[in-house]
């Protein structure tokens, strides 16, 4: 356990989201390095996790060299973050604040931006540990796409990008931080590291772990 956690006080869990090529793998690794030199234990997540054998699935999948129904892979997505559930609540309660790079939002995102059901979706996903922060870098589906690497790999696709971020409008609520990724790297950088840094701190005083959209 983090030597300054006292009883109660755990890591933060803060989401990264948004479209492909927004800027959140970058930005992830950049926060936990923020976060360490501040002293507060920090480690990154990232979905889906590429390791596992439902993560090499999914990873041939993306890479367009599987194919897979629209349902499978969805609830492969959602197994990928069940994997990790248990390893997740162990660090936090351990003081540990973890970085997640895409999460369940991601999975409902994409899926539902095929025209899966919206609650069809959410539905695999309930129970996993709720987020205290999410943090959404808005861009445009077309300044994303003029990002170096776009279209390597099956979801890098302009116009269903665009469906992508309609289905992110209906998922987010006023809890959300929306940080404007059309920005320089360094100053997406600072605005995430002072927001994040308020979350921290209030986990570390004892906010109770919460259940994904569990009523």
């Amino acid at each position: 356990m983090d030597d300054n956690c006292k009883s109660g006080c755990r890591g933060a869990l803060v989401v990264l989201e948004g479209l492909d090529r927004c800027g959140k793998t970058s930005q992830s690794a950049r926060l936990v390095k923020n976060l360490d030199e501040l002293g507060y234990p920090a480690e990154l997540f990232r979905f889906p996790d590429r390791n596992t054998v439902i993560g090499q699935m999914i990873s041939s999948y993306l890479n367009s060299d599987s194919q897979l129904d629209d349902r499978t892979i969805h609830l492969l997505f959602s197994a990928n973050r069940w994997e990790k559930r248990s390893l997740m609540e162990s660090k936090l309660r351990n003081g540990i604040t973890l970085i997640v790079d895409r999460y369940a939002y991601s999975g409902v995102a994409f899926s539902s931006a095929k025209g899966l059901d919206i609650e069809w979706c959410k539905a695999p996903d309930m129970g996993l540990l709720a987020p205290d922060l999410v943090l959404y870098l808005d861009i445009s589906p077309e300044k994303a796409s003029e990002r170096g690497g776009y279209g390597g790999e099956r979801y890098e696709q302009l116009e269903f990008q665009k469906k992508v971020a309609k289905s992110y409008e209906i998922l987010r609520d006023a809890s959300w931080k929306i940080i404007d990724a059309n920005r320089t790297v360094e100053d997406v950088q600072e605005q995430i590291r002072d927001i994040v840094l308020d979350y921290v701190k209030t986990c570390r005083n004892g906010k109770s772990l919460s259940q994904l959209w569990l009523k």
